[in-house]
Parts: structure tokens; sequence; C-alpha cells
């Protein structure tokens, strides 16, 4: 008899197994998965642009946060930082080449790690097991 694992012990290990196989990628270019999110984050925003306060929001984590992953950032190149034009309190922080380079083979990896994690699943199962997660997110806002 299988004995029943709670769904959030499975959600945990997933999560910690695929941290661990990125945060092993990531090592050789001295990344976190929380740099490379924030990387994906500024790519994707309009501009290829979002204020530290906007960073702050979409992740849920403190300023001090933001400001530490800006900075190691800045400090390789991947994006820059500076005051908007318009307000100098408010922070800006952009994308640079080196940056998208770099999100490119991020995604490659997230790709191949997804691909794992989903292997011998059905289309529709994929979709299903997508679908499920969200509304488990969601159930927990």
């Amino acid at each position: 008899m299988e004995v029943y694992t709670h769904s959030g012990f499975l959600i945990k290990q997933i999560h910690d197994r695929l941290e661990k196989r990125s945060n092993n990628e990531l090592r050789a270019q001295d990344l976190t998965m929380m740099q490379i999110s924030v990387l994906l984050a500024l790519e994707a925003a309009d501009g290829k642009q979002r204020s530290m306060k906007e960073l702050e929001r979409h992740f849920g984590v403190a300023q001090p946060t933001v400001a530490g992953i800006v900075s190691r950032l800045e400090q390789k190149a991947f994006v820059q930082a500076h005051g908007d034009a318009e307000d100098k309190r408010i922070k800006i922080v952009h994308i640079t080449k080196a940056g998208e380079a770099c999100c490119k083979e991020a995604s490659s990896h997230m790709n191949e790690a997804e691909e794992l994690l989903l292997r011998g699943f059905t289309a529709e199962e994929r979709e299903l097991f997508h679908h499920l997660l969200k509304k488990a997110a969601n159930n927990l806002k």
C-alpha cells in the first residue's frame, strides 16, 4: 500500500530539485536563479526595463534584496541602473546586450529542465498539469 504524500511536500521536492539543477548550471557564470529571474523579467518588460519598485512588487521581496541583486548584475554588466529622467528618486533598471545573451542561454536550460520534468506526459497531461498548478497557485494568493 502506497503511503499518501502531501501535495505541498511533493511540490517542495520538485522545486528543490529544479532549483538545485538550475543553480548547478548557473554556478559557472556565478549567477543564481533569482538573478536570472530578474533578467528574464527585464527582458520581457516594455523597453526592457523596470523600476526597482516594480521589481520589488513583482518578486515580493524587500528593497534591499532587489538592490543587492541589481548591484551584482551591474557588476557582471548584465544590467544598467540609473535615475529616471523625470524623477531622480525612481531608479530604473535596464537589461544590457550581455544580459539578453545570458537570458537566451538560461531559457535553453529552463526548457531542458521543463522537458525533463514533463517527460512521459502526454500533451493532454502536460496541459492539465499546468492548469492544475496555476489553479493551486491562485488558491494561495
